[in-house]
């Protein structure tokens, strides 16, 4: 949530795909353990915990703010989706393994026809479709002011139908979504709902009693209802209201005073031991509604996960509310329209006409490869994809300050 170059003390991508890993191996082993319907065909925990380790992988530098302006540059060539990118980063992206070359010495991901060679990580199918969250292609143009569609990348169309005939489909023509990929996307909400809360806390954004306070205020509150109604389409402001009374009102039974529990809720921002309690607590809690319905026929793959109603209103209703009071607030507003100028920046120079003479030596053989504009656009794309906020930020630097070295490789 908060600027990777500000500290070391806040959650970052990688602490939050852990932690996503290790809340869907706790859903999977409740499932495995309470559910007849698995005994002799257990949920693969490895490939649970997978599924949260590599969810994150496609987001690029500055968030959510760095996928908007890498979407805006790409708009007309299939834009960009941070998952998409996550399926393409494994299965095309990652320098790992090559379909064979003609020769020995071509080690160059893309042949000297322009033919795509690379295949990532080289993962099954099944772990592949543990990550394929949406069932549509993204079209390689979109209409001025259309919203790009969450799906995956045109250049992933034949992987992706290779997925669907390897693992298998719904019956009944239902959307791909597989139970190890529902799990990853519960723990990503649960996680998301909850942590963002705590590194809130801790970075002195706010404490149960001053949340309660703010959504008493009305314009802030509808707004906050009109964003969990996104999710859960009939919930009502009652319901919401609610949820979060129940959620941060601090019942230990010490407090009674609103001096002890305005004391008691700013002890509980700022102490590091009651904070994890409290997440914790919350995590748990969430944990436990999620539930799972199995097809008629039997299909363990595409087996319904579900989340009790009033669990989803909580999760969405936190979620929301951190976004709303954090990530929405001015001083992290500042930070993200830097990251959008950055980020806009590097790829426009990259895709000058000779802009490719910038990127590393071997995305330079690549791009030469390459035979058409799509192709070498997402290649700019993919490159700035995986910048880190501080490379990125040091890159910028490189291409329009003074006295940069020279002896640093890209």
């Amino acid at each position: 949530m908060f600027p990777g170059h500000e500290s070391d003390f806040f959650r970052n991508r990688l602490t939050h795909s852990l932690e996503v890993a290790q809340i869907a191996k706790g859903i999977a082993q409740r499932i495995n353990a309470t559910n007849r319907k698995f005994k002799g065909n257990e949920i693969d925990l490895d490939l649970i915990e997978f599924a949260g380790l590599a969810h994150d992988l496609g987001h690029p530098p500055f968030g959510h703010n760095g996928e908007r302006a890498l979407d805006f540059c790409m708009a007309e060539n299939g834009g960009f989706e941070g998952n998409a990118q996550t399926l393409r980063i494994l299965s095309r992206v990652e320098k790992k393994i090559l379909r064979s070359a003609p020769s020995v010495a071509d080690v160059c991901g893309i042949d000297p026809h322009g033919n795509d060679r690379r295949l990532g990580l080289n993962l099954t199918y099944r772990s592949l479709a543990a990550v394929l969250k949406y069932d549509e292609m993204i079209p390689l143009q979109r209409k001025p002011g259309d919203k790009l569609k969450k799906g995956y990348y045109a250049s992933e169309r034949q992987l992706v139908d290779e997925i669907k005939k390897h693992v298998g489909t719904p019956k009944k023509g239902g959307l791909f979504k597989t139970i190890e990929c529902q799990i990853m996307d519960i723990a990503d909400d649960i996680a998301y709902s909850t942590y963002d809360l705590e590194d809130a806390m801790k970075g002195g954004f706010t404490h149960p009693m001053q949340l309660l306070a703010k959504i008493g205020q009305e314009s802030f509150f509808k707004e906050l209802h009109a964003k969990v109604k996104g999710a859960v389409d009939d919930a009502t402001e009652n319901e919401v209201f609610n949820a979060l009374t129940d959620l941060l009102t601090l019942n230990n039974g010490t407090a009674t005073t609103a001096l002890e529990l305005y004391t008691e809720s700013k002890l509980l921002a700022s102490n590091g031991k009651m904070r994890s309690e409290f997440s914790s607590e919350l995590v748990g809690g969430f944990m436990s509604g999620v539930s799972v319905t199995i097809p008629r026929g039997g299909d363990l793959r595409f087996a319904k996960i579900e989340v009790a109603r009033d669990v989803r209103v909580k999760i969405e209703s936190l979620k929301h509310l951190s976004y709303l009071l954090t990530i929405m607030s001015p001083r992290l507003k500042v930070v993200e329209h830097r990251g959008f100028e950055v980020v806009e920046r590097i790829f426009k120079t990259l895709n000058m006409p000779d802009g490719h003479a910038l990127l590393p030596d071997d995305l330079q053989e690549l791009f030469h490869r390459l035979r058409d504009t799509d192709s070498k656009r997402r290649l700019i794309c993919d490159f700035i994809a995986g910048m880190t906020d501080r490379y990125a930020v040091e890159f910028h630097g490189r291409l329009t300050e003074s006295g940069a070295t020279i002896f640093k490789p890209l």
